[in-house]
């Protein structure tokens, strides 16, 4: 049988729907996990996808699900901010668990995504660890992906941009709203297992970053360098490699359904 997928909807506490995929391994699942994916991206960006079925095949029930205005969700991305983040994130995970009828052991987050994870997991109380990929140690330094456009956005209250190839359009909100965001104070309330994944020669978040994050985290902490990988995890092999270093390391943290 194997691997399968499900939809999962997910409702905000704006009365916004996202889009989810439950990605179910075969036989009894040994742990739950829910991807945060990367800016701008969507449930469906590739490393998104090959990372939720690696996990899967880790023996991991894993949720990928559409932050506003992206892939299969309602709302316009350009009235997203840090706060709609947050909130979308949460919805996700109580749809999870509401669905599995277990607690989400991990919370994965990729580049943007990890910001979101360290800033949202000292809320869940049912969370075992955390899991950032590329995460920038502040969430403010995603605005440097617009270069002098920012100016255009503010000016305007919103303007396309291009990122990855892909036109989005970016409100002022957004803007304001990680402008001044640090994660100090998350990273001090985080209090449980933290797992820093970061290439060195990451040329969109630098590993200084995952030197400021691992600095002011309190332990339990871990950092692993993903020596070939690159930002967006493009090789597949480097997703694989990225689920079996989750899996070794949240062994003892993760909740088999029984």
């Amino acid at each position: 049988m194997g691997i399968t997928n499900r939809p999962l909807k997910i409702l905000t506490p704006r009365g916004i729907h996202l889009g989810g995929v439950i990605v179910q391994p075969e036989g009894t699942p040994v742990g739950q996990a829910c991807i945060a994916h990367c800016f701008a991206c969507s449930k469906d960006f590739p490393a998104t996808v090959r990372l939720a079925r690696a996990l899967a095949q880790e023996g991991i029930i894993t949720l990928r699900f559409d932050f506003m205005g992206l892939g299969d969700a309602e709302g316009r991305f350009e009235d997203s901010s840090f706060q709609t983040y947050c909130e979308d994130l949460g919805a996700a995970l109580d749809a999870f668990d509401e669905e599995t009828g277990f607690s989400t052991d991990l919370l994965i987050g990729h580049s943007f995504g990890g910001a979101m994870a360290l800033a949202l997991a000292r809320l869940r109380s049912e969370l075992r660890g955390v899991v950032t990929i590329a995460a920038p140690a502040e969430p403010g330094h995603v605005t440097r992906l617009f270069g002098a456009q920012a100016h255009g956005i503010r000016e305007a209250g919103a303007a396309e941009v291009e990122i990855g190839g892909r036109r989005i359009r970016i409100g002022r909100e957004f803007l304001d709203s990680v402008e001044h965001q640090d994660l100090d104070s998350a990273l001090e309330g985080l209090d449980r297992p933290l797992l820093l994944l970061h290439a060195p020669r990451d040329t969109v978040v630098g590993i200084d970053h995952a030197r400021r994050i691992f600095a002011r985290a309190k332990h339990p902490k871990s950092f692993v360098a993903l020596h070939q990988a690159d930002h967006l995890l493009t090789r597949p092999e480097h997703t694989a490699y990225v689920a079996r270093l989750i899996h070794a390391w949240a062994y003892d943290l993760l909740r088999p359904h029984q």
